[in-house]
């Protein structure tokens, strides 16, 4: 493989563009002191590709044109008013400062976003209220305050291996974990059973929306 060109955004603050990352021999950085406001972010590069470290997005939309997994970087940038469409999986968002040592970790936050134009799965929001969130709708399922609600969750039968696997061990998420998103058919298939059985026990708690 190649060198990768380093495509740098810091230190500015930009209104009203559109910012494509897209192109794959390309290291992009969202980084120091940038702000993004009323911008539309087009992503088509892999969690590799992409580092988001003390960036401010404010009423920004982020298209991500391929799934965007196990990306953390998130946790290092404000997020405010901003709305997400397309794949993520496994992405964490908010305030988690135990995430890394380095002080940008200081700087992550969520609020008033949208993601109902989202297909979110294992993804989470830290440290921030979930309350200022729209999460995306059925067939994703959004469980509030997981951790403070692991017992009441652990009460009932769940379908196949979910409650094994994903319920039974809800407490041992990072303490900040305010909401955990899953996507129905991704884990029905994860842990062998369907959505429908899913959406039965889901349906009975006021602690998980969809």
């Amino acid at each position: 493989m190649g060198w990768l060109e380093n495509v740098i955004y810091k230190n500015q603050e930009i209104e009203n563009e559109r910012l494509e990352l897209m192109d794959k021999n390309s290291l992009y950085f969202l980084s120091t002191d940038l702000t993004l406001r009323n911008c539309t972010v087009v992503l088509r590069v892999p969690a590799s590709r992409l580092v988001i470290k003390q960036a401010q997005f404010i009423h920004c939309t982020f298209e991500v044109k391929q799934e965007l997994k196990n990306y953390q970087d998130w946790v290092t940038a404000s997020l405010k008013g901003c709305c997400f469409k397309g794949k993520l999986t496994g992405c964490d968002f908010g305030y988690w400062p135990e995430y890394g040592s380095d002080s940008w970790f200081q700087h992550g936050a969520i609020e008033d976003c949208d993601f109902t134009e989202a297909r979110l799965d294992a993804c989470r929001i830290m440290g921030c209220d979930p309350s200022t969130i729209r999460f995306p709708k059925w067939p994703c399922f959004t469980i509030l305050d997981p951790i403070e609600r692991a017992a009441e969750l652990r009460s009932v039968k769940w379908p196949g291996r979910y409650g094994s696997v994903v319920v039974d061990e809800l407490h041992t998420h990072p303490p900040r974990t305010r909401a955990l998103t899953e996507h129905a058919p991704t884990i029905a298939k994860r842990f062998d059973t369907t959505p429908e059985e899913l959406r039965a026990v889901i349906e009975k708690f006021d602690c998980i929306v969809y």
